[in-house]
């Protein structure tokens, strides 16, 4: 059975990428798990493989409809945004990481990949955040 775990967006963008190293962790973990991404992180996806030129936009369109058709999409909500401020004020995150955090815990993961977050941090004694390419 595949784990349901909650990616951040630099998961998604070195699956696409040319490091060779992050890009087989990225798909290895996408693959080999059950993946809830927020609206969020789809929208992130775009614009972060725009404004690096890592894509061209009709390969970031396909490959961004296919993240939507294959992994469960958290929608952001005003209780996501809401439970964000929390997590914001409660662990002085910024408001972007802790919309994330938000959207995690809100799908009921207990796992969190992040490359921009505390590895092994735990956020409300039920999500923990794991850094995948923390010796990459």
């Amino acid at each position: 059975m595949k784990d349901k775990i909650f990616v951040d967006t630099n998961l998604l963008v070195y699956s696409v990428a040319n490091d060779f190293n992050k890009k087989k962790i990225a798909n290895d973990l996408l693959i080999a798990n059950e993946i809830i991404v927020s609206t969020q992180v789809i929208n992130e996806f775009v614009a972060v493989t725009l404004r690096k030129k890592i894509l061209q936009p009709e390969q970031i369109i396909e490959f961004s409809k296919g993240f939507m058709k294959v992994f469960e999409i958290n929608v952001i909500t005003q209780a996501t945004i809401s439970l964000a401020f929390e997590i914001m004020l409660k662990y002085h995150f910024s408001y972007w990481d802790s919309l994330i955090i938000s959207s995690a815990l809100e799908s009921n993961t207990a796992l969190l990949y992040s490359e921009d977050l505390q590895d092994r941090q735990i956020i409300e004694n039920r999500l923990t955040i794991c850094n995948p390419f923390k010796d990459v």
